[in-house]
């Protein structure tokens, strides 16, 4: 960074600047380690125990297991306020192992979870960017109190829903969320939609597939006819309305006719009332494929988020550090590299971008994707930065998302976002105006909207999900974690 660019920085934020300067190779440490680690939602017990270690050591007060999530936590520092609130996730995809370096789809451990969308930089880009505020917190810059969560199966769009239901951001004046992107930008009003998933189990009777199959009722029809049904409603769903699931349970053999079958449904839409609309007749079409095949339905809720709206006073903050900070100045190599990547995968061979993106809202067009950081949204105003640590073209989920996570192009665009997200957590903590004016327009954002989480105030997270994923491939990816613990000096 010039010292051009730092001209009329606070003495807050340029210590914090400083400070990541200094600790680069230990936030790409970080990073790397969360990578190799390489585990599934809900059980991503190396990595949240590293982090929240390394917080610890900062003199920050953690309180593990939050909501439930064994893998979960809070850290705080500082007193009074405003309170400041930093949340990320840290979890890896299942059937998503991938050789980081390699420009074509090598698996480390066949079969085995991976990191392909980059959620390993963005547990690390938190947690460097929280020791950089606590650094100058110490030093008498700014004061206030920082939360610092740990957001444990965003792949499931399960946790952060829990942590507002349950009153930890009931004090927070403003939120921000960092996440990997091959953009550096930030963005206000609906960025992503609402997300429901439940489980849909049909229990019937058994009986022999040839001898006597008249005196059986066959679950996993049930499982079919539901997937007509709602393939049928998909004819009538508005625009961005989505169904999609995986039949996770469809029997044991053929000659036997299913007691059990059940399918995974995960619906889509802008708004938390449409994707209760969406829930609602898709319960109504699973009853119907009950009573047509004479079986018992259960639907059994698994997550359920508001969609991400981002608050125009933190996006301008965002933008403002973001112009101070700058785009890396990638090296040949490393557009070299992006290129080479960008051709095996069949996309234009554009290189890395070379410019921070303009700020876009209030309407555009929001990722028909969704994040559990959603209820923190409209729960207090929320900032979120896109930090360029990925390669254009590549896709999240796919080999290709994860062929650069270990690479100088993360480490590099994890080190921009982090000092992005340390300059306005800062600049909120040096100035209560800014916090007042986020909180201003956070109102007239909302307007009459009235947030109530859609999980119910009794129900509680299935933490097993992937338990049997960590059972079978955690001792084969022992042999690839780190055995180096980074050190922020």
């Amino acid at each position: 960074m010039s010292r051009s660019r730092l001209h009329g920085t606070s003495a807050g934020k340029a210590s914090a600047f400083d400070f990541l300067d200094r600790n680069a190779t230990a936030l790409g440490e970080l990073s790397d380690a969360l990578f190799y680690f390489a585990e599934p939602s809900l059980e991503e017990h190396q990595s949240s125990a590293l982090l929240a270690e390394l917080l610890e050591e900062e003199g920050f007060v953690v309180e593990r297991g939050i909501s439930g999530f064994p893998t979960g936590f809070m850290a705080v520092r500082g007193e009074g306020g405003p309170v400041i609130a930093l949340h990320a996730e840290y979890d890896a995809c299942p059937q998503n192992s991938q050789r980081p370096g390699v420009l074509h789809r090598e698996e480390m451990v066949e079969g085995a979870p991976g990191h392909c969308e980059g959620h390993n930089g963005n547990g690390a880009v938190m947690v460097a960017a929280a020791i950089a505020v606590k650094r100058a917190m110490d030093e008498g810059h700014v004061q206030g109190t920082l939360k610092v969560f740990g957001a444990p199966a965003e792949e499931l769009t399960l946790s952060r829903p829990y942590f507002v239901r349950d009153g930890y951001f009931d004090d927070v004046d403003a939120a921000f969320h960092n996440h990997i992107g091959a953009e550096f930008s930030t963005e206000y009003g609906l960025a992503q939609i609402s997300a429901l998933s439940a489980d849909f189990e049909f229990a019937g009777t058994s009986a022999h597939a040839g001898i006597s199959p008249w005196e059986g009722c066959d679950a996993l029809d049930a499982v079919v006819l539901m997937d007509a049904g709602i393939a049928q409603y998909r004819e009538h769903m508005k625009p961005q309305m989505r169904a999609h699931r995986v039949i996770t349970n469809g029997g044991e053999q053929p000659n036997v006719i299913p007691n059990r079958a059940s399918a995974w449904w995960c619906f889509r839409d802008p708004t938390a009332s449409g994707v209760r609309e969406v829930f609602e007749r898709a319960k109504r079409i699973g009853q119907g494929a009950a009573m047509m095949t004479d079986t018992e339905l259960t639907i059994r809720l698994r997550s359920a988020v508001w969609p991400v709206r981002c608050n125009e006073t933190l996006a301008r903050l965002l933008q403002s550090n973001m112009d101070i900070v700058g785009m890396p100045a990638w090296t040949e190599e490393e557009q070299a590299f992006a290129k080479s990547l960008q051709e095996t995968i069949g996309k234009p061979s554009i290189g890395l971008n070379a410019e921070i993106n303009p700020l876009r809202g209030p309407r555009f067009e929001p990722l028909a994707a969704s994040n559990d950081c959603g209820d923190i949204s409209w729960k207090v105003p929320m900032g979120r930065v896109w930090w360029p640590g990925t390669v254009p073209g590549t896709v999240f989920h796919h080999w290709s998302g994860g062929v650069p996570l270990t690479t100088s192009i993360t480490h590099r665009g994890a080190l921009a976002g982090a000092k992005v997200l340390a300059g306005a957590v800062i600049d909120c903590m040096g100035d209560p105006a800014v916090v007042e004016d986020a909180q201003r327009t956070f109102r007239k954002e909302i307007a009459d909207t009235q947030y109530e989480p859609l999980v119910p105030a009794s129900h509680r997270p299935d933490i097993a999900t992937h338990r049997g994923l960590t059972a079978k491939y955690g001792p084969l990816q022992e042999p690839f974690y780190r055995t180096t613990k980074p050190v922020f000096s």
